[in-house]
């Protein structure tokens, strides 16, 4: 499994792009997964749904299944939100893991830097930046993408990550 993840500011365009790219990793015929880190209080489930009223009464675990899809929601219940490292080992096998969120994991990542969220570029302090994309120019070392070209992008991380 190869792992790339983006980093960028809250509006950045992240979610956006990686919603763009991947129906392109799957017309490659590759099995693209995504991890996302969400903010503290997220929630997958809906109050007054059966799952929500089992978790509300206690259960640590809810695995909610059906003929298309499933889902487990853990409540941690004050324990240590699990490392990096261990959520990876939750995931099925596939080609390609995207990751949104985890600013600090050590993998590759794309730096979405738009100068509208202003805020500063993250790449000179993460080594793990390997590319940036942008709307505007960006005085960079490293490649610089065109935000809006999501064919461009996809084609640097087949490239960088060898999965051609």
């Amino acid at each position: 499994m190869k792992v790339f993840g983006f980093a960028g500011w809250s509006g950045s365009g992240k979610t956006t792009l990686i919603e763009k790219l991947f129906p392109r990793f799957v017309q490659r015929g590759l099995r693209v997964s995504l991890i996302k880190h969400a903010h503290h209080t997220f929630d997958v489930d809906h109050a007054g749904k059966d799952s929500w009223r089992h978790r509300q009464a206690g259960a640590t675990e809810v695995l909610v299944t059906s003929s298309r899809r499933w889902v487990l929601m853990h409540e941690l219940r004050g324990a240590q939100e699990p490392s990096f490292d261990e959520q990876l080992k939750r995931l099925s096998p596939c080609d390609l893991l995207i990751v949104e969120g985890f600013k600090h994991a050590p993998i590759p990542k794309l730096e979405v830097w738009r100068a509208v969220t202003g805020e500063g570029l993250l790449h000179p302090q993460d080594a793990h930046i390997v590319a940036v994309a942008s709307d505007a120019r960006v005085e960079t070392k490293l490649p610089l993408l065109d935000l809006n070209d999501d064919a461009g992008i996809a084609n640097f991380i087949v490239r960088h990550l060898k999965l051609e």
